[in-house]
């Protein structure tokens, strides 16, 4: 597994993928953050706060997500290597967290840097240091499941065609309905009641982290959705 992560790894950043995702991501939070007006710049509301940060990342990473993870299978399919693969002396799960380790690794990279939002909006705080540590750390935690979340769906979409753009598009479908789709669900009473159809979704959940408070329910629901799809990901390997 150890071996496959790290060829993951090499592969990303020995082609411009690697840095190009890590780019894209600070690019697009860097100008709707900083640079252009409404609702998402932090010197236009006037409040030292990363909530616009923490509302626009989980948009970007549904895009981002996919774009690093479309490759993880369906250009193994497409090479005629899925079979050379499966006969290594490893187990099928260990190929399929190898590969989405690898993934989740690069994505993690991306947000590091992030972390001097943390410290400019702190800075620019009147008083200074007046940044809610607790909130920005539990939207932190938030998004970490999320993109951990995000990366097993998209793996687990990348074994469903040799294509990796048809990989991609359904990719950035499921997670896209996994994050809003329930909330909007929720809109039509014909669905059931509104607060349990909220609760299915990853936004819900994802908010309730962004509170600053670390719900086991809210760690046990995100656990469970990569766990799902990184289980239903290996039964995909298997049958092929």
């Amino acid at each position: 597994m150890l071996a496959i992560l790290k060829k993951e790894i090499n592969i990303f950043f020995a082609s411009p993928i690697g840095y190009l995702v890590i780019g894209v991501f600070l690019l697009l939070n860097g100008l709707f953050l900083w640079v252009f007006k409404g609702n998402f710049n932090i010197l236009d509301n006037g409040l030292a706060s990363l909530s616009s940060f923490f509302l626009l990342a989980p948009w970007i990473l549904i895009f981002l997500v996919p774009a690093v993870t479309m490759r993880s299978f369906s250009d193994e399919k497409k090479q005629g290597t899925l079979e050379l693969l499966v006969t290594k002396p490893i187990s099928r799960f260990q190929i399929v967290l190898g590969k989405y380790l690898g993934a989740l690794v690069l994505i993690l990279l991306a947000l590091i840097p992030t972390l001097l939002y943390v410290y400019t909006v702190s800075q620019l705080g009147n008083p200074e240091n007046n940044l809610d540590m607790g909130s920005t750390i539990g939207s932190y935690f938030g998004l970490l499941f999320l993109i951990a979340a995000y990366t097993a769906i998209g793996v687990f979409a990348s074994t469903l065609s040799d294509n990796q753009i048809v990989a991609f598009i359904i990719a950035v479908f499921i997670c896209f309905f996994f994050y809003f789709g329930f909330e909007g669900l929720s809109n039509y009473k014909v669905f059931g009641d509104v607060v349990y159809m909220e609760n299915l979704g990853m936004s819900a959940h994802y908010n309730s982290m962004s509170r600053g408070v670390i719900d086991t329910r809210d760690l046990v629901y995100f656990i469970s959705i990569a766990l799902a799809f990184l289980i239903v990901t290996k039964l995909r390997i298997q049958k092929q």
